[in-house]
């Protein structure tokens, strides 16, 4: 932000940071006193960015005192919020940035200056989610390669310091050394050397090798694959004012943010204030652990935010989450983050702020603190906030952290009273509730098999999985009969015959998200591997197993360490960097296995260290996902199922015949220290520094325009102008009634943004292919939909394409919908085409939690272009809801205690209601149907900003008008 101008509100505030220093800041707690003292860390830096940003318009010196009141203000009232900086991911940033790109074409047709539209806050774009499993360990020799050229050639490599004895390779396709794979284990009591500055070595030659061929040829099919929406991401970069793209192969957006793009303390023209983010994945949290105020919101309220506008938000109640105690040593992290995960859920935290304070919170690692806050969309919460204390400083100095810069972060922190002291306990806020969690309680544990939030303790795994079998099909349930549970199918794969049965593993993964940036975990699964092929036991070839970290950093400290090629001996080879697994772009299964699924009927298995497990989401014929620490990702993967009690079942035997079970190659807690110690240091970060502002060759050299307007390509499958200004007046007109709308869909409970607007691979079937063929693409083009998520007409295609959603029209789970007017049951996209070409408006019928999961606009801007006027539910999740206002779509909400059930809806009615010329937020509305029912229901908006949005047609449209 630019300095405070002369006559701002709360000039007087304004301090110089000590005598010696020209740094100035708002000394905030002069406003309050004791009202500042006992506010929650959280509460105080909404403080501080409203008392910053106070001009008497967007930001009132009402605001700021209600924030000050935050004690007896909490939940009454609205309150702006000007976050630092923003965050984008290419999947959902590119339709961020695609709007913004087609508001300058709207700008320019309304008479205003399209050069005006440009971000008003730092916006970095990391483009992570374009990776997909081409090549792993199995399909290496047969996946397609349609980015076609030569592999990068290795680049200048660091010093090397070289061991005296040289250990045995396994055979690594980029080692140029002879290697003798039967070796491997038997030398092994020495790790190899560590490298500085290069991505990966053969740990048994000691000869640096650029990449592994798995990343390599993966990177070359990303980049061809994707080349169109580079390009624009590029053009992006060179035509908006502060928007920095974070190239592709660089690291995942949350793990980029927390060791490259975190300030902690900002400082900006002599001014220093607390770090601040929002962006497009609900994942933004993470960055919550370092003390930094951060959560998701959509695409719509992330331009919003670039264009200089507020985010908007109820003050928040504050729940503040004690933890007390230590974990015993065999739980991992994942294993916190899930017992935390489900003791939140189940207190009810939805739409608040968590704040973790006690004894406990000091014993856990900065990347611990982060594992927990990122999850913290899986239990409800807004944002779940570690303040900055010693354990943070010590973190930021490992690191690299400047430290001039770090000693006035900490001076200035301790100035406005957000630094915690964990010895200090005289200064504890008060909060709006406080819940306990003894962290001796948490057992380890996985969770699965279609939602984050069911826990389930391993050692009662094999239990539950067969009780699963047995019950209805559900959340949990698959309701195999009896008689079928114990069924066995054999597959002949490899010159090998395997069988398969219910609970059988097909996908481990241990992927970038969640985990992957928590070395600790990490370091257990390479020791884990380690200690299981010394042991002699071995993965079954038919899994397909993939290792994609967060960044190169974890490529180094496994490399360094001496467990990556362990890893890979077991099949988990580095695939590349992004997401991949985690969002549905997993490499095909072979079809003896798909064979075998299908004869049998088998709920096969999935398991990942990732965050989100939801039914059909990894791969449509794996029915059961489980979410798992890294090292319980690989030790499920050598057991080949699920249906295991690793207490008293082995893994596996040793070559002698001997069992081995699970305790006698778990890392202990000291082991995975020590080497976390020696490994994970200065050079790492450093080095993914180095790649961040050197960026790759493919990238340097990729060409892009820079014009005023983007130059749209009307042949293009992946970059569109979209249709949201198409019909954009100066003026916005009054409020048109919806007049005899009939139900789209009939949806129940629990309605993902997954089941609205998948993000993964483009079924064959469907309509987004039909036009993509039409297009002259072959399926290996098709791309995923995340992928094209700047094509409107494949992303309006893609909306409720979701094999799994399960329409009550239908009856079953498929993509369908009925066309009353007709009776033709088709593809929803093509009911809708037909419903807007006879002028009938469309709404949906819902249940509870209705765009649950990942914040995700297309979930909104899909259905909006489908021609949805309103959707009707019981209840929603709070950013969904946003997305639905943001782009114009009315949320309406059953009165409470009633449902489309209790009221005798059966969704073939005709809907119509009129909305009142002033539109107030909580507003009752009455709803008519054509069998002459008459039911009254609730207008979803929680205060003005967003009545005013929705008079306007939508966010996009009123940002459009201000600059017209």
């Amino acid at each position: 932000m630019d300095a405070p101008s002369a006559g701002h509100a709360f000039e007087y505030l304004i301090e110089t940071l000590n005598d010696s220093s020209h740094k100035k800041f708002f000394n905030v707690p002069r406003l309050g006193g004791t009202k500042y003292d006992v506010l929650p860390y959280s509460i105080r830096v909404l403080l501080e960015a409203a008392v910053r940003n106070c001009d008497g318009f967007l930001m009132k010196k009402e605001d700021v005192m209600n924030i000050l009141d935050w004690k007896t203000k909490q939940s009454n009232v609205e309150v702006p919020f000007f976050p630092a900086r923003v965050l984008l991911q290419d999947f959902t940033g590119i339709p961020a940035m695609v709007d913004f790109a087609a508001m300058r074409e709207a700008v320019k047709t309304l008479g205003g200056d399209p050069k005006k539209v440009h971000p008003a806050c730092p916006t970095d774009l990391t483009v992570d989610h374009s990776l997909q499993i081409d090549f792993n360990k199995c399909a290496i020799q047969n996946a397609p390669n349609p980015g076609g050229g030569d592999l990068q050639k290795a680049g200048k490599l660091s010093p090397l310091r070289v061991q005296p004895k040289k250990l045995p390779c396994r055979g690594q396709a980029a080692c140029r050394g002879s290697c003798d794979s039967g070796e491997l284990g038997r030398n092994s009591g020495k790790f190899s050397s560590q490298i500085e500055n290069t991505p990966i070595l053969c740990p048994f030659h000691l000869q640096p090798v650029p990449e592994p061929e798995t990343v390599l040829k993966n990177q070359e099919v990303e980049f061809g694959r994707n080349r169109e929406r580079l390009q624009f991401f590029k053009w992006s970069s060179r035509v908006f004012k502060n928007v920095a793209v974070i190239p592709p192969g660089t690291g995942m957006a949350h793990q980029v943010n927390l060791e490259y793009l975190s300030r902690v303390v900002f400082e900006e023209k002599d001014l220093l204030f607390p770090d601040s983010v929002v962006g497009t994945d609900s994942h933004i949290t993470m960055v919550n652990g370092l003390g930094i105020l951060g959560w998701g919101v959509g695409g719509i309220e992330t331009e919003a935010v670039m264009l200089g506008l507020p985010v908007s938000l109820t003050l928040p109640e504050v729940v503040g989450c004690e933890l007390t105690g230590s974990s015993n040593p065999f739980v991992t992290s994942i294993d916190v983050v899930l017992g935390i995960t489900k003791h939140l859920r189940q207190v009810g935290v939805a739409g608040k702020f968590v704040e973790f304070f006690g004894s406990g919170v000091s014993q856990l690692s900065i990347v611990d603190r982060t594992t927990i806050a990122n999850m913290c969309p899986e239990y409800g919460a807004t944002l779940s906030f570690f303040p900055v204390d010693n354990v943070t400083l010590k973190h930021l100095e490992h690191t690299g952290f400047d430290k001039a810069k770090l000693k006035s972060m900490e001076a200035y922190l301790k100035a406005v009273k957000l630094f915690r002291n964990e010895q200090d306990n005289s200064g504890e806020p008060e909060y709006s509730q406080v819940i306990q969690i003894n962290l001796n309680s948490i057992v380890p544990s996985v969770s699965g098999p279609k939602r984050p939030q069911d826990r389930v303790a391993l050692t009662d795994m094999k239990s539950d999985f067969q009780a699963c079998l047995n019950e209805k099909v559900g959340f949990k349930g698959f309701q195999i009969a009896a008689e079928k549970q114990n069924d066995i199918v054999s597959i002949h794969y490899e010159g090998s015959e395997y069988k398969l049965s219910h609970g059988s593993v097909v996908i481990a993964a241990v992927i970038s998200c969640t985990n992957n940036c928590n070395p600790s975990v990490m370091l257990a699964a390479g020791l884990l591997a380690k200690k299981a092929v010394e042991a002699g036991l071995q993965v079954k070839p038919y899994i397909r197993t993939s290792l994609s970290p967060g960044s190169g950093m974890v490529t180094h400290y496994l490399s360094s360490s001496g467990v990556l090629p362990y890893l890979s001996k077991l099949g988990f080879e580095i695939i590349g960097y992004g997401c991949s697994t985690c969002v549905g772009n997993t490499a095909p299964l072979s079809e003896a296995v798909l064979n075998a699924v299908k004869q049998g009927d088998l709920v096969t298995c999935g398991v990942l260290s990732g965050n989100k497990n939801f039914e059909g989401r990894l791969c449509d014929c794996v029915r059961a996902n489980y979410l798992a620490s890294p090292p319980l990702v690989v030790a499920y993967a050598i057991a080949g199922t699920v249906n295991i009690d690793f207490q008293t079942e082995p893994l596996g035997t040793d070559p002698t015949g001997k069992n081995i079970y699970l305790h006698d190659i778990w890392p202990s807690r000291e082991e995975v220290h020590q080497i976390e110690e020696e490994h994970v240091v200065l050079s790492m970060f450093k080095a993914l520094k180095e790649k961040i502002e050197m960026g790759n060759k493919r990238w340097n050299s990729l060409e892009a325009p820079d014009s005023v307007l983007f130059p749209w390509d009307l042949k293009s499958t992946y970059i569109r102008c979209p249709s949201f200004f198409d019909k954009l007046t100066k003026e916005p007109v009054a409020l048109q009634p919806i007049e005899n709308a009939h139900v789209l869909l009939y949806l129940g409970d629990s309605i993902t943004t997954d089941h609205i607007s998948p993000a993964g691979s483009i079924a064959r079937s469907s309509a987004a292919a039909k036009y993509l063929t039409n297009r002259g693409l072959t399926p290996r083009e098709f791309n995923s939909y995340g992928a094209r998520r700047g094509n409107d007409a494949v992303m309006t295609r893609g909306t409720f394409a979701n094999i799994k959603l399960f329409n009550k029209f239908i009856g079953k789970p498929a993509p369908k919908t009925i066309h009353f007017p007709s009776g033709q049951t088709l593809d929803v996209f093509e009911a809708a085409e037909l419903y807007q070409k006879e002028g009938i408006p469309l709404i949906i019928l819902a249940g509870k939690k209705y765009g649950s999961g990942n914040s995700r606009d297309w979930a909104a801007k899909g259905p909006y272009l489908l021609g949805v006027k309103a959707v009707l539910a019981e209840s929603y999740e709070k950013i969904h809801k946003d997305h639905l206002i943001g782009i114009g779509i009315a949320p309406l909400q059953f009165l409470p205690g009633e449902s489309a059930d209790s009221l005798g809806l059966s969704g073939r009615e005709t809907f119509s209601l009129t909305f009142p010329e002033e539109l107030s937020p909580g507003v009752i509305l009455n709803i008519k149907t054509s069998t002459g029912k008459v039911f009254s229901v609730i207008a979803s908006f929680e205060n003005d900003v967003e009545t005013t949005l929705y008079k306007h047609g939508g966010l996009l449209n009123f940002v459009a008008r201000k600059f017209s």
